[in-house]
Protein backbone atom coordinates (compact mmCIF):
# COMPACT_ATOMS: atom_id res chain seq x y z
CA UNK A 1 0.00 0.00 0.00
CA UNK A 2 1.43 3.41 -0.90
CA UNK A 3 1.34 6.81 1.27
CA UNK A 4 -0.43 8.79 -1.09
CA UNK A 5 -2.26 8.32 -4.57
CA UNK A 6 -3.29 11.23 -6.85
CA UNK A 7 -5.72 10.27 -8.78
CA UNK A 8 -7.76 11.48 -11.86
CA UNK A 9 -5.75 14.25 -12.66
CA UNK A 10 -4.32 15.97 -15.96
CA UNK A 11 -0.49 15.10 -15.32
CA UNK A 12 1.58 16.91 -17.41
CA UNK A 13 4.37 14.43 -18.40
CA UNK A 14 6.67 14.93 -21.76
CA UNK A 15 5.35 18.59 -22.71
CA UNK A 16 1.61 17.25 -22.57
CA UNK A 17 -1.40 16.21 -20.05
CA UNK A 18 -2.25 12.71 -19.57
CA UNK A 19 -4.68 11.05 -17.71
CA UNK A 20 -2.66 8.73 -15.09
CA UNK A 21 -2.32 8.41 -11.70
CA UNK A 22 1.00 9.30 -9.33
CA UNK A 23 1.59 6.85 -6.66
CA UNK A 24 3.42 8.92 -2.96
CA UNK A 25 6.57 6.98 -0.96
CA UNK A 26 8.09 9.34 1.44
CA UNK A 27 9.43 12.08 -0.03
CA UNK A 28 9.24 10.58 -3.13
CA UNK A 29 7.17 9.53 -6.84
CA UNK A 30 7.44 6.06 -6.76
CA UNK A 31 4.42 5.15 -10.23
CA UNK A 32 2.91 6.84 -12.93
CA UNK A 33 -0.04 4.97 -14.23
CA UNK A 34 -3.53 4.15 -15.28
CA UNK A 35 -4.10 1.66 -12.95
CA UNK A 36 -5.77 1.91 -9.64
CA UNK A 37 -3.62 0.72 -6.38
CA UNK A 38 -4.81 1.02 -2.68
CA UNK A 39 -3.00 3.53 -0.45
CA UNK A 40 -3.24 5.52 2.72
CA UNK A 41 -4.34 8.95 1.57
CA UNK A 42 -6.39 10.05 -1.98
CA UNK A 43 -5.94 13.25 -3.43
CA UNK A 44 -8.63 13.22 -6.11
CA UNK A 45 -7.30 15.77 -8.84
CA UNK A 46 -10.76 15.73 -10.32
CA UNK A 47 -9.60 16.56 -13.76
CA UNK A 48 -7.49 19.58 -12.71
CA UNK A 49 -3.68 20.31 -13.76
CA UNK A 50 -1.36 17.97 -11.83
CA UNK A 51 2.29 19.92 -12.16
CA UNK A 52 5.36 19.68 -11.37
CA UNK A 53 6.71 21.92 -8.40
CA UNK A 54 7.82 25.11 -9.62
CA UNK A 55 11.35 26.80 -8.92
CA UNK A 56 11.67 30.14 -8.55
CA UNK A 57 15.87 30.77 -9.31
CA UNK A 58 15.75 34.21 -8.00
CA UNK A 59 14.39 35.56 -5.18
CA UNK A 60 15.57 38.17 -2.47
CA UNK A 61 14.05 37.25 1.31
CA UNK A 62 15.05 39.57 3.87
CA UNK A 63 17.38 41.02 2.06
CA UNK A 64 19.62 43.56 3.64
CA UNK A 65 19.99 46.61 1.84
CA UNK A 66 22.03 48.83 4.51
CA UNK A 67 18.89 51.46 5.59
CA UNK A 68 16.05 48.36 4.77
CA UNK A 69 15.66 45.15 4.46
CA UNK A 70 13.02 43.29 2.10
CA UNK A 71 9.78 42.46 3.80
CA UNK A 72 9.61 38.93 3.02
CA UNK A 73 11.32 36.81 5.08
CA UNK A 74 11.87 33.25 4.14
CA UNK A 75 9.02 32.12 6.37
CA UNK A 76 6.20 34.55 4.54
CA UNK A 77 8.40 34.32 1.09
CA UNK A 78 7.99 30.48 0.84
CA UNK A 79 4.73 30.20 2.33
CA UNK A 80 3.92 32.90 -0.54
CA UNK A 81 5.71 30.86 -3.18
CA UNK A 82 3.84 27.77 -1.97
CA UNK A 83 0.85 29.09 -3.22
CA UNK A 84 1.86 29.77 -6.21
CA UNK A 85 3.07 26.05 -6.94
CA UNK A 86 6.21 26.78 -5.56
CA UNK A 87 8.31 24.21 -4.17
CA UNK A 88 11.94 25.05 -4.61
CA UNK A 89 13.23 28.62 -4.42
CA UNK A 90 16.70 29.75 -5.11
CA UNK A 91 18.10 33.15 -2.95
CA UNK A 92 21.26 34.92 -2.94
CA UNK A 93 24.26 34.65 0.05
CA UNK A 94 25.68 38.49 0.88
CA UNK A 95 27.64 39.72 -1.90
CA UNK A 96 31.35 39.23 -0.59
CA UNK A 97 34.81 39.75 -2.12
CA UNK A 98 36.76 36.61 -1.08
CA UNK A 99 36.46 33.05 0.50
CA UNK A 100 36.44 33.56 4.11
CA UNK A 101 33.62 35.79 4.09
CA UNK A 102 31.70 33.81 1.51
CA UNK A 103 32.09 31.10 4.34
CA UNK A 104 30.26 33.73 6.87
CA UNK A 105 27.95 34.75 4.71
CA UNK A 106 26.97 31.24 3.88
CA UNK A 107 26.65 30.53 7.93
CA UNK A 108 24.26 33.82 8.34
CA UNK A 109 22.39 32.64 5.12
CA UNK A 110 21.42 29.24 6.56
CA UNK A 111 20.48 30.78 9.78
CA UNK A 112 18.08 33.33 8.00
CA UNK A 113 16.30 30.48 6.26
CA UNK A 114 15.84 28.12 9.03
CA UNK A 115 12.10 29.05 8.49
CA UNK A 116 11.47 28.34 4.91
CA UNK A 117 8.53 26.15 4.34
CA UNK A 118 9.71 24.91 0.84
CA UNK A 119 12.69 23.60 -0.66
CA UNK A 120 15.42 25.95 -0.66
CA UNK A 121 19.13 26.54 -1.67
CA UNK A 122 21.39 29.52 -2.55
CA UNK A 123 23.51 31.03 -5.26
CA UNK A 124 26.86 32.70 -3.65
CA UNK A 125 27.52 36.32 -4.70
CA UNK A 126 30.88 38.45 -5.76
CA UNK A 127 31.43 41.91 -5.47
CA UNK A 128 34.66 43.92 -6.87
CA UNK A 129 37.04 40.62 -5.84
CA UNK A 130 40.29 41.11 -3.80
CA UNK A 131 41.21 37.61 -3.68
CA UNK A 132 42.18 34.66 -6.20
CA UNK A 133 39.17 34.25 -8.29
CA UNK A 134 39.92 30.06 -8.06
CA UNK A 135 39.71 30.19 -4.31
CA UNK A 136 36.88 32.12 -4.50
CA UNK A 137 35.06 29.22 -6.84
CA UNK A 138 36.71 26.10 -4.79
CA UNK A 139 35.61 27.64 -1.46
CA UNK A 140 32.40 27.76 -3.31
CA UNK A 141 31.83 24.04 -4.68
CA UNK A 142 32.96 23.32 -0.65
CA UNK A 143 29.44 24.73 0.04
CA UNK A 144 28.13 22.58 -2.76
CA UNK A 145 27.11 25.85 -4.03
CA UNK A 146 26.91 25.82 -7.71
CA UNK A 147 26.45 29.25 -8.96
CA UNK A 148 27.88 32.67 -8.81
CA UNK A 149 26.31 36.05 -9.25
CA UNK A 150 28.43 39.00 -10.23
CA UNK A 151 26.97 43.06 -10.96
CA UNK A 152 28.24 44.97 -14.14
CA UNK A 153 26.87 48.09 -12.16
CA UNK A 154 26.45 49.16 -8.63
CA UNK A 155 30.11 50.59 -8.48
CA UNK A 156 28.70 53.30 -6.16
CA UNK A 157 27.73 50.40 -3.58
CA UNK A 158 31.45 48.54 -4.41
CA UNK A 159 29.85 45.65 -6.25
CA UNK A 160 30.67 46.23 -9.42
CA UNK A 161 32.89 43.26 -10.94
CA UNK A 162 35.13 44.44 -13.55
CA UNK A 163 35.21 42.73 -17.33
CA UNK A 164 39.02 41.36 -16.27
CA UNK A 165 37.31 39.34 -13.42
CA UNK A 166 34.08 38.55 -15.46
CA UNK A 167 36.76 36.98 -17.98
CA UNK A 168 38.46 35.23 -15.34
CA UNK A 169 34.88 33.96 -14.30
CA UNK A 170 34.07 32.75 -17.45
CA UNK A 171 37.24 30.60 -18.04
CA UNK A 172 36.81 29.15 -14.47
CA UNK A 173 33.02 28.40 -14.57
CA UNK A 174 33.80 26.04 -18.02
CA UNK A 175 37.10 24.76 -15.55
CA UNK A 176 34.66 23.94 -12.49
CA UNK A 177 31.23 23.30 -14.36
CA UNK A 178 29.28 26.16 -12.32
CA UNK A 179 26.50 28.53 -13.60
CA UNK A 180 27.79 32.62 -13.45
CA UNK A 181 24.74 34.60 -13.46
CA UNK A 182 24.97 38.37 -13.94
CA UNK A 183 23.05 41.83 -13.52
CA UNK A 184 24.14 43.03 -16.97
CA UNK A 185 23.41 46.84 -16.49
CA UNK A 186 26.19 49.03 -18.27
CA UNK A 187 27.36 51.13 -15.24
CA UNK A 188 28.73 54.52 -17.04
CA UNK A 189 24.91 54.48 -19.12
CA UNK A 190 23.58 54.60 -16.07
CA UNK A 191 22.41 58.16 -14.60
CA UNK A 192 22.14 58.06 -10.45
CA UNK A 193 21.11 61.91 -10.85
CA UNK A 194 20.16 62.76 -6.35
CA UNK A 195 17.21 64.51 -7.64
CA UNK A 196 15.51 61.69 -9.90
CA UNK A 197 12.32 61.13 -8.98
CA UNK A 198 10.27 57.58 -9.39
CA UNK A 199 9.07 59.14 -12.46
CA UNK A 200 12.75 59.21 -14.13
CA UNK A 201 13.14 55.46 -13.55
CA UNK A 202 14.01 54.62 -17.21
CA UNK A 203 16.17 58.18 -17.91
CA UNK A 204 18.45 56.78 -14.87
CA UNK A 205 18.46 53.25 -16.26
CA UNK A 206 17.84 53.26 -20.03
CA UNK A 207 17.49 50.09 -22.28
CA UNK A 208 20.37 50.73 -23.86
CA UNK A 209 22.45 49.72 -20.57
CA UNK A 210 21.55 46.85 -20.73
CA UNK A 211 21.20 45.88 -24.49
CA UNK A 212 24.52 47.45 -24.83
CA UNK A 213 26.09 45.28 -21.84
CA UNK A 214 24.26 42.00 -22.56
CA UNK A 215 25.97 42.13 -26.75
CA UNK A 216 29.28 42.90 -24.40
CA UNK A 217 29.03 39.82 -21.78
CA UNK A 218 27.65 37.18 -24.76
CA UNK A 219 30.53 38.46 -27.09
CA UNK A 220 33.15 37.50 -23.83
CA UNK A 221 31.26 33.78 -23.79
CA UNK A 222 31.63 33.59 -27.58
CA UNK A 223 35.69 34.30 -27.35
CA UNK A 224 36.12 33.02 -23.81
CA UNK A 225 34.10 30.08 -23.16
CA UNK A 226 31.98 29.21 -19.90
CA UNK A 227 28.32 29.05 -18.86
CA UNK A 228 26.73 32.46 -18.26
CA UNK A 229 23.09 33.51 -17.22
CA UNK A 230 21.58 36.90 -17.51
CA UNK A 231 19.46 37.45 -14.99
CA UNK A 232 15.71 39.53 -15.23
CA UNK A 233 16.37 40.52 -18.97
CA UNK A 234 13.97 43.34 -18.79
CA UNK A 235 13.05 44.33 -22.86
CA UNK A 236 12.51 42.40 -26.16
CA UNK A 237 14.80 44.89 -27.72
CA UNK A 238 17.65 43.27 -25.73
CA UNK A 239 16.95 39.89 -26.51
CA UNK A 240 16.06 40.75 -30.30
CA UNK A 241 19.24 41.87 -30.33
CA UNK A 242 21.23 38.50 -28.72
CA UNK A 243 19.63 36.41 -30.90
CA UNK A 244 20.38 38.04 -33.97
CA UNK A 245 24.22 38.12 -32.97
CA UNK A 246 24.46 35.41 -30.93
CA UNK A 247 22.13 32.58 -31.77
CA UNK A 248 24.31 29.95 -31.89
CA UNK A 249 25.11 29.92 -27.79
CA UNK A 250 21.86 31.36 -26.90
CA UNK A 251 20.39 28.97 -24.01
CA UNK A 252 23.42 26.83 -24.94
CA UNK A 253 26.09 29.03 -22.90
CA UNK A 254 24.31 32.26 -22.52
CA UNK A 255 21.06 31.59 -20.32
CA UNK A 256 18.11 34.07 -20.74
CA UNK A 257 16.05 34.56 -17.61
CA UNK A 258 13.04 37.28 -17.39
CA UNK A 259 9.92 37.67 -14.82
CA UNK A 260 6.68 38.41 -14.88
CA UNK A 261 6.27 41.73 -14.48
CA UNK A 262 7.85 42.98 -17.93
CA UNK A 263 5.46 40.65 -19.88
CA UNK A 264 2.52 42.48 -17.81
CA UNK A 265 3.30 46.17 -16.82
CA UNK A 266 4.89 48.58 -18.93
CA UNK A 267 6.87 52.10 -18.05
CA UNK A 268 3.20 53.99 -18.00
CA UNK A 269 2.47 52.50 -14.98
CA UNK A 270 5.02 54.79 -13.37
CA UNK A 271 2.68 57.72 -14.10
CA UNK A 272 0.15 55.83 -11.81
CA UNK A 273 -1.12 57.65 -8.98
CA UNK A 274 0.66 55.06 -6.81
CA UNK A 275 3.19 54.18 -9.40
CA UNK A 276 6.36 55.00 -7.04
CA UNK A 277 4.63 50.96 -6.04
CA UNK A 278 6.02 49.62 -9.73
CA UNK A 279 10.02 50.48 -8.67
CA UNK A 280 12.50 48.03 -9.96
CA UNK A 281 15.73 47.02 -11.44
CA UNK A 282 15.93 47.01 -14.66
CA UNK A 283 12.85 49.13 -14.63
CA UNK A 284 9.74 48.16 -16.64
CA UNK A 285 9.90 48.59 -20.42
CA UNK A 286 7.74 50.26 -23.08
CA UNK A 287 4.60 49.11 -24.46
CA UNK A 288 6.90 47.98 -27.62
CA UNK A 289 9.37 46.67 -25.99
CA UNK A 290 7.33 44.05 -24.13
CA UNK A 291 5.57 43.36 -27.04
CA UNK A 292 8.76 42.65 -28.42
CA UNK A 293 9.49 40.23 -25.51
CA UNK A 294 6.38 38.51 -25.78
CA UNK A 295 6.78 37.77 -29.38
CA UNK A 296 10.22 36.34 -28.97
CA UNK A 297 9.01 34.38 -25.49
CA UNK A 298 10.33 31.14 -27.04
CA UNK A 299 13.88 32.53 -26.50
CA UNK A 300 13.26 33.15 -23.05
CA UNK A 301 15.04 29.92 -21.26
CA UNK A 302 13.97 30.65 -17.84
CA UNK A 303 11.13 32.71 -15.64
CA UNK A 304 12.16 34.16 -12.19
CA UNK A 305 10.60 36.85 -9.95
CA UNK A 306 13.43 38.41 -8.79
CA UNK A 307 11.13 38.80 -5.80
CA UNK A 308 11.99 41.38 -3.16
CA UNK A 309 8.65 42.80 -1.65
CA UNK A 310 8.49 46.34 0.43
CA UNK A 311 5.66 47.97 1.77
CA UNK A 312 3.63 50.66 0.63
CA UNK A 313 4.94 52.81 2.95
CA UNK A 314 9.11 51.83 2.10
CA UNK A 315 8.51 53.56 -1.33
CA UNK A 316 7.46 57.37 -0.42
CA UNK A 317 10.37 58.71 -0.54
CA UNK A 318 10.62 62.23 -2.42
CA UNK A 319 13.56 60.71 -4.36
CA UNK A 320 14.60 58.06 -6.66
CA UNK A 321 17.68 57.42 -5.09
CA UNK A 322 15.92 56.87 -1.35
CA UNK A 323 13.35 54.28 -3.12
CA UNK A 324 14.37 50.65 -2.34
CA UNK A 325 13.90 49.23 -6.03
CA UNK A 326 12.23 45.47 -5.90
CA UNK A 327 8.69 44.29 -5.98
CA UNK A 328 7.02 41.36 -4.96
CA UNK A 329 5.72 38.23 -7.18
CA UNK A 330 6.74 34.82 -6.32
CA UNK A 331 2.78 34.08 -5.95
CA UNK A 332 1.85 35.27 -8.64
CA UNK A 333 4.56 34.19 -11.12
CA UNK A 334 2.52 30.87 -12.78
CA UNK A 335 -0.91 32.65 -13.33
CA UNK A 336 0.89 35.35 -14.98
CA UNK A 337 2.96 33.62 -17.39
CA UNK A 338 0.41 30.70 -17.92
CA UNK A 339 -3.01 33.33 -18.49
CA UNK A 340 -0.26 34.64 -21.33
CA UNK A 341 1.49 31.33 -22.77
CA UNK A 342 -0.10 28.36 -21.23
CA UNK A 343 1.55 24.95 -21.07
CA UNK A 344 4.74 26.54 -23.20
CA UNK A 345 5.32 28.51 -19.87
CA UNK A 346 6.19 25.12 -17.40
CA UNK A 347 9.42 23.90 -18.73
CA UNK A 348 10.91 27.27 -18.27
CA UNK A 349 9.87 27.47 -14.52
CA UNK A 350 10.61 23.76 -13.65
CA UNK A 351 12.62 21.55 -16.05
CA UNK A 352 14.81 24.34 -17.83
CA UNK A 353 15.90 25.13 -14.15
CA UNK A 354 16.35 21.95 -13.05
CA UNK A 355 18.35 21.34 -15.65
CA UNK A 356 21.36 24.00 -14.73
CA UNK A 357 21.54 23.05 -11.35
CA UNK A 358 23.32 19.51 -9.77
CA UNK A 359 21.62 20.33 -6.44
CA UNK A 360 18.05 19.77 -8.62
CA UNK A 361 18.71 16.46 -10.36
CA UNK A 362 15.14 15.21 -8.56
CA UNK A 363 13.33 18.88 -8.80
CA UNK A 364 11.31 19.89 -11.60
CA UNK A 365 9.93 17.38 -13.54
CA UNK A 366 7.17 14.50 -12.73
CA UNK A 367 8.99 11.43 -12.95
CA UNK A 368 9.48 7.78 -11.18
CA UNK A 369 12.17 8.56 -8.81
CA UNK A 370 12.06 12.16 -8.14
CA UNK A 371 11.23 14.24 -5.60
CA UNK A 372 7.33 14.40 -4.66
CA UNK A 373 7.25 18.37 -5.54
CA UNK A 374 3.85 18.64 -6.90
CA UNK A 375 0.48 21.01 -7.32
CA UNK A 376 -2.89 20.80 -8.55
CA UNK A 377 -4.12 23.90 -10.96
CA UNK A 378 -7.73 24.22 -10.62
CA UNK A 379 -8.84 25.84 -14.36
CA UNK A 380 -11.50 28.14 -13.11
CA UNK A 381 -11.32 31.59 -14.66
CA UNK A 382 -10.84 34.62 -11.77
CA UNK A 383 -9.27 37.77 -10.83
CA UNK A 384 -6.56 37.55 -8.46
CA UNK A 385 -7.56 38.95 -5.25
CA UNK A 386 -5.51 38.80 -2.14
CA UNK A 387 -1.88 37.74 -1.17
CA UNK A 388 -0.25 35.29 1.35
CA UNK A 389 3.50 37.41 1.99
CA UNK A 390 3.93 40.01 4.45
CA UNK A 391 3.68 43.12 2.64
CA UNK A 392 0.30 45.12 2.24
CA UNK A 393 -0.15 45.37 -1.49
CA UNK A 394 0.64 43.38 -4.82
CA UNK A 395 0.80 44.68 -8.19
CA UNK A 396 -0.94 41.74 -9.41
CA UNK A 397 -3.90 42.48 -7.83
CA UNK A 398 -7.30 42.38 -9.93
CA UNK A 399 -5.35 40.77 -12.96
CA UNK A 400 -7.23 37.67 -14.57
CA UNK A 401 -6.06 34.32 -14.74
CA UNK A 402 -6.65 30.95 -15.30
CA UNK A 403 -6.92 29.22 -12.49
CA UNK A 404 -5.81 29.13 -8.91
CA UNK A 405 -3.26 26.72 -7.08
CA UNK A 406 -5.55 24.65 -4.76
CA UNK A 407 -2.85 21.79 -3.36
CA UNK A 408 0.75 22.15 -3.33
CA UNK A 409 3.14 19.16 -1.93
CA UNK A 410 6.38 19.22 -0.86
CA UNK A 411 8.67 16.32 -0.70
CA UNK A 412 5.50 14.02 -0.65
CA UNK A 413 3.56 16.47 2.32
CA UNK A 414 1.07 19.03 2.04
CA UNK A 415 1.84 22.85 2.37
CA UNK A 416 -1.17 23.97 0.59
CA UNK A 417 -4.15 21.64 1.14
CA UNK A 418 -7.58 22.22 0.04
CA UNK A 419 -6.63 26.29 -0.27
CA UNK A 420 -5.21 26.51 3.56
CA UNK A 421 -1.71 26.41 4.44
CA UNK A 422 0.01 23.85 5.97
CA UNK A 423 2.97 24.46 7.95
CA UNK A 424 5.78 21.89 6.97
CA UNK A 425 9.31 21.07 7.97
CA UNK A 426 11.48 22.82 5.35
CA UNK A 427 14.67 20.91 3.98
CA UNK A 428 17.79 22.46 2.33
CA UNK A 429 19.00 21.20 -0.65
Amino acid sequence: MFDKRIINGKVYLDNEFKEVNLYLEGELIVGINQELFEAKETLDAMGNLVLPGLIDPHVHFDLDLGHIRSKDDFYHGTKAAAYGGVTTIIDFLEPVDNPDELQKAYNARLLEAEDSVIDYFFHATIKNPKCDLEDFVKKMKELNIHSLKLFTTYSDSNRRTYDKDIIELLKLSEKYKFLLLAHIENDDLIDLDPKFTYHDLLKSRPTKAETKEALKLASYVKKFGGYLYMVHLSSGTTLKALKEKYSDILNKRFFIESCPHYFTFTNDCLELNEGNLYTLAPPLRTIEEKELLINNFSDVYTIGTDHCAFMTEDKQAEFLKDIPLGIGGVEFSFDVMFQLFGKDTIPKMSRHISSLYPNLGKHGKIKTGNLANIFIYELSENNIKTHHGFTDYTIYKYLKRKGKVIHTLNRGKFIIKSGEFVKPNSKKI
